[in-house]
């Protein structure tokens, strides 16, 4: 018997609200069913960025910096940054990308002056509801400066039914079971535990394969005393 041939398969915002809801043992009746179900789709959807680095949301962000500037505003969507360069663009148009520290609250605040002009060589990120990145030293004028960093942001909004969620493939059967959990304990308190056991074990498993394959080598170092 022949394969169908092709790999397309996903699940729309729709049909991942009636798969919850069946898996939930709960029968969609009303639109306002759909939309308390979009609702707990967003919640879960935050959680999600508190369980780890999905990979599908890092994208490159690249702030320009001014002289003399040490804080700049990020997208309220960029939750955290994995890792980030300078790149240092000289007055010829070249351009070299060179490695930033990334320090903390405490260690910004004991920075004696944060207005000395230089390359950038460390950033702080403020990490508010809008986060804010600070550099220091503070950009001069012998070149042009441009933090790069792999931002992690927010999954979009499941704003509608007919909308595809912003999900890879991967993660569709955690997506199904974890919103027909949320829905159990609002609508069916009853099977709730059985579907959040279901749940952790499908996110656990999507969160085990949802990382980069690259080697990994550790060196040990060696002193003498």
């Amino acid at each position: 018997m022949a394969t169908s041939g092709t790999k397309t398969f996903k699940l729309s915002i729709a049909d991942t609200i009636e798969e919850a809801y069946e898996l939930a043992g709960i029968e969609l009746r009303t639109g306002y069913d759909a939309e308390t179900a979009r609702r707990s789709l967003n919640i879960m959807f935050a959680d999600w960025s508190n369980r780890g680095v999905n990979l599908w949301t890092i994208d490159q962000v690249s702030t320009l910096l001014t002289t003399g500037t040490g804080s700049y505003t990020l997208n309220e969507y960029d939750i955290d940054i994995v890792s980030a360069i300078v790149r240092v663009t000289d007055t010829s148009g070249t351009s070299t990308d060179l490695n930033v520290e990334r320090i903390g609250r405490t260690e910004y605040l004991n920075i004696p002056d944060k207005t000395i002009q230089g390359r950038p060589t460390q950033i702080f990120l403020d990490r508010q509801i809008t986060p804010v990145l600070k550099v220091w030293p503070t950009p001069d004028n012998t070149a042009t400066y441009t933090i790069v960093a792999n931002t992690i942001q927010r999954i979009d909004d499941a704003s509608a039914s007919n909308q595809d969620p912003e999900v890879p493939s991967r993660f569709i059967p955690c997506m199904a079971s974890g919103l027909s959990y949320y829905l159990a304990l609002k609508k069916n308190p009853e099977k709730a535990g059985i579907l959040k056991q279901q749940y952790e074990q499908d996110f656990q498993m999507a969160a085990q394969e949802d990382r980069g394959r690259a080697s990994l080598y550790l060196t040990p170092s060696r002193s003498s005393y």
